[in-house]
């Protein structure tokens, strides 16, 4: 799950900042991040819409898995 928190940190946020973009608690993000708990479909698409400026091509696969 290293791979999604440098995602994160490539999009210059905090844990705190992306629970609050998918609407849930600093500790649920931090559970899902740490591999804990799943993303849902509708968060992955949402994490993958973010990363889009960043990378134009990148798909749910490479962000995920």
């Amino acid at each position: 799950m290293k791979k999604i928190a440098g995602y994160r940190k490539m999009l210059g946020m905090n844990q705190e900042e992306m629970a609050k973009k998918f609407g849930i608690s600093k500790q649920a993000y931090w559970k899902k991040e740490n591999g804990i708990t799943q993303f849902s479909d509708k968060e992955k698409l949402q994490f993958k819409e973010m990363l889009i400026p960043l990378f134009s091509d990148i798909t749910i696969d490479a962000i995920f898995f």
